[in-house]
């Protein structure tokens, strides 16, 4: 399946993290057990939708992909936090979408720590999860504070006392 899906997998844990206050290793443990569906098991209720189905068969290799997401995300999530709301001055974080929110959060935590992931992957990727799962205007938004941070990631990224 790829890396893509492993995104929304991982946005999936973290949507749920944030709003439904799941703890990040029952969520992630979900995934799992959704990853390992038993063949023989094929009533109706086993049914999955579309997006569901494509999760459900991530690598053991886009899993541990998605846990590193979550687990980086979550990491440094109050620090995130402040680069988002320094950016967003007229829209308070409490009132953004959690989807676009966590989006956000993830596409972070990628541009700071991942040094496998080309900034601008991390920006493509996260605004087309927020086509997928946003709102109208979300895939804007995002692109125009994710734009911001990537022009001058050392400006935003948290000092060493601001980490965590």
């Amino acid at each position: 399946m790829g890396r893509r899906q492993a995104r929304e997998a991982a946005l999936q844990v973290l949507y749920q993290v944030d709003v439904a206050r799941v703890d990040p290793e029952e969520a992630l443990n979900h995934l799992r057990e959704m990853a390992s569906p038993n063949p023989g098991d094929s009533d109706e209720s086993d049914q999955v939708n579309e997006e569901d189905a494509k999760i459900a068969y991530l690598s053991p290799r886009d899993m541990l992909f998605a846990r590193e997401l979550v687990a980086g995300t979550l990491a440094h999530l109050k620090a995130f936090d402040r680069v988002i709301a320094r950016l967003s001055r007229d829209w308070p974080l409490y009132r953004m979408a959690a989807v676009d929110r966590n989006i956000m959060r993830m596409a972070l935590y990628e541009i700071f720590h991942r040094e496998d992931i080309p900034n601008s992957v991390a920006v493509n990727e996260a605004v087309e999860l927020a086509k997928t799962f946003g709102g109208p205007d979300s895939s804007r938004f995002i692109n125009g504070i994710l734009g911001r941070v990537v022009k001058d990631p050392a400006s935003y990224y948290p000092s060493e006392g601001e980490i965590g």
